[in-house]
């Protein structure tokens, strides 16, 4: 008699190792220069984003290692991507590394106040989808014009990892951003030469550096609000939901506690946020993973040991990313982001009624204006609803 699929492959530990292996590289490869360009962005230093790069690999080691194992679920975490690019789109309104910072520490807490105070969670969740959406995306407009930019400011550098990432995107989408970072990264050391490396063997040993936060109310505003909403719009509602898409039901308390109170700690050793993980959960919780659902957690547990080995290089990738054209790195986050870009402005345009006020949100937000030192991603959502109340919501009669 033949064995059942399901028992034959109970007991295999590879298949969910290698998926563990393949998502951790995934997640860290695809956007850990945009998480260093975002932290340089809002004042940091050298030393203070590789602190920060360190930081948040080992807050999303812990939680994966954690809660996979406590929860037997294959429950994935990941540094808020969309909140990088927010700090590169916040650039005009701080450079004061210690002010993002108390916004960082702002949001943290904000995200342990919806687990703790569920009706906080709803109201997040009952802001309109198409605004949202819109804020997200023109936050990640300017971050995926980069690469345009950079093919006509420094074709030699941009036009291979361009062409490396096309190719992967035919031939193995998954691949195509790590190798376009791998491209990226041999063209900057050939033509930075041994300088980066120089730099790179003072900072080897990762060394995390304290900041003491402090609490400026225009950027928790427009730094810290923000951060909240586009972590929890942008990837935690997403991350719940490709979760129960495979038949997960992951309890919100513990998950949105533990994660907010990683970001609140985390953020004074220069981390922004970490939340629940979209894409990369999908490698983890879906059957490539095993075809055993109560197996698929070993894989979130593997992806979290992948994230400490990264984070023991945040200093070597600070040294990278120093040693190369601002331009460059950031054109290898716009390619990381253009489908995030495609579903934000496709989830903004979705509903006919809402396409006016979405598309305010979207111009004020993408403009990059600042007023009264509260940045654009504030003033787009406000000015979003303010067309929205005036133009959508029905007239008493």
């Amino acid at each position: 008699m033949s064995e059942h699929p399901a028992t034959r492959h109970r007991g295999g530990f590879a298949q969910p190792i290698s998926a563990g292996i393949v998502a951790g590289i995934t997640g860290f490869a695809s956007s850990f220069a945009l998480v260093l360009a975002g932290l340089h962005a809002v004042g940091a230093t050298d030393a203070q984003a590789s602190s920060g790069l360190l930081t948040l690999c080992f807050a999303v080691a812990i939680l994966c290692i954690v809660l996979a194992s406590v929860f037997r679920m294959p429950i994935s975490f990941a540094w808020s991507t969309p909140g990088a690019a927010l700090l590169i789109a916040a650039s005009s309104t701080t450079h004061n590394f210690s002010a993002a910072v108390g916004a960082f520490v702002v949001c943290g807490l904000l995200i342990v106040l919806c687990g703790l105070w569920p009706a906080l969670g709803r109201a997040i969740t009952r802001i309109p989808k198409s605004l949202a959406s819109a804020m997200l995306a023109g936050i990640l407009f300017p971050i995926c014009l980069a690469p345009v930019l950079a093919v006509v400011q420094i074709p030699a550098l941009a036009v291979p990892v361009v062409v490396v990432w096309l190719l992967l995107l035919r031939l193995a989408p998954r691949w195509a951003v790590p190798a376009a970072m791998a491209v990226a990264a041999i063209g900057i050391g050939i033509t930075a030469g041994t300088g980066w490396l120089t730099a790179a063997s003072t900072t080897l040993a990762p060394e995390l550096s304290f900041v003491l936060p402090t609490f400026d109310p225009f950027i928790i505003v427009s730094l810290g609000l923000p951060l909240f909403i586009v972590t929890m719009a942008g990837q935690n509602v997403p991350g719940f939901v490709v979760m129960s898409t495979f038949g997960y039901t992951v309890p919100p308390r513990p998950v949105l506690v533990a994660s907010g109170a990683a970001t609140a700690v985390g953020a004074l050793f220069g981390g922004h946020a970490v939340n629940l993980a979209a894409i990369t959960a999908a490698i983890m919780a879906g059957p490539d993973a095993h075809p055993d659902r109560s197996r698929r957690w070993i894989a979130t547990f593997t992806s979290g040991f992948v994230y400490i080995a990264f984070g023991l290089a945040a200093g070597v990738a600070a040294a990278l990313i120093s040693a190369s054209p601002p331009i460059l790195i950031t054109a290898v986050g716009g390619l990381a982001l253009l489908g995030a870009l495609v579903s934000a402005l496709s989830n903004a345009i979705d509903e006919v009624a809402h396409r006016i006020p979405a598309a305010a949100t979207f111009l004020v937000t993408a403009s990059g204006i600042t007023v009264i030192g509260i940045g654009s991603a504030f003033w787009g959502l406000l000015a979003g609803g303010a067309v929205m109340l005036w133009a959508v919501t029905p007239r008493r009669s």
